[in-house]
């Protein structure tokens, strides 16, 4: 039985692991079969992107069904990690993962990094609510594009570029007025100025530079009437 125990233990999925497993799955097996040029970086940059996105955006619809739990669960990790907040980080990725659609567990992402923005804890804030929003609307248009980029002449172009316009804007624009708001509030007082620019910087970067790339897309897509730029 020990045995059977340490096996369980062996193959059974963390945070990381779950996160990695969702984007070289969902990535990597859309690209071998998608018809596009082997040289068109854009490509697997969206798809990356889009895939990446909707499963931060089902945590954030998590954040707001379980808004109540993080707050509770951020008191309790700020006692517990007081000065080691990079340790909570670490803590959380490699946390066990039974249920991979336990949606408590993916909620507690946000109560962690509540502990570098407590606005993440406050349904009453606009890190909260910018967050939720995009979790409740983002996960159709990423889906369309990545149909778009599988299957260019089924789909309208016309419809692809203006979603895309809109939806990589929204994300892009949000994501430029919550860091103006962490810095205008000086949030990043008082911590370590490499955990902020690591857990806070770079992972918000993110959801800056490829919607750059989704709206180039697109427009590139408007002009010349089809997908031609995605293949």
């Amino acid at each position: 039985s020990s045995l059977c125990g340490c096996k369980d233990s062996f193959f059974m999925l963390n945070i990381i692991s779950a996160i990695v497993l969702w984007l070289v799955a969902t990535t990597g097996g859309g690209l071998a079969c998608f018809p596009y040029n082997a040289s068109n970086w854009l490509v697997p940059a969206l798809l990356f992107f889009n895939n990446l996105n909707i499963l931060i955006a089902l945590c954030e619809i998590a954040l707001g069904i379980h808004i109540m739990f993080i707050k509770d669960d951020y008191r309790k990790l700020k006692e517990q990690f007081k000065g080691r907040e990079m340790d909570a980080c670490i803590a959380y990725l490699t946390m066990p993962l039974p249920n991979v659609l336990d949606s408590k567990a993916w909620s507690k992402m946000w109560s962690t990094y509540s502990l570098y923005d407590p606005s993440y804890q406050n349904h009453e804030s606009f890190g909260f609510f910018i967050d939720f929003g995009n979790g409740m609307s983002t996960i159709p248009p990423c889906l369309l594009w990545n149909y778009a980029m599988a299957f260019p002449q089924r789909v309208s172009p016309l419809l692809v570029g203006c979603i895309g316009i809109a939806s990589y804007w929204q994300v892009m624009y949000g994501t430029i007025i919550y860091v103006l708001s962490f810095c205008f509030n000086k949030r990043y007082e008082g911590r370590n100025q490499l955990e902020v620019l690591g857990f806070v910087g770079f992972s918000n970067s993110l959801w800056f530079f490829f919607p750059v790339l989704g709206i180039y897309a697109a427009v590139c897509i408007l002009r010349d009437g089809d997908l031609s730029v995605l293949m």
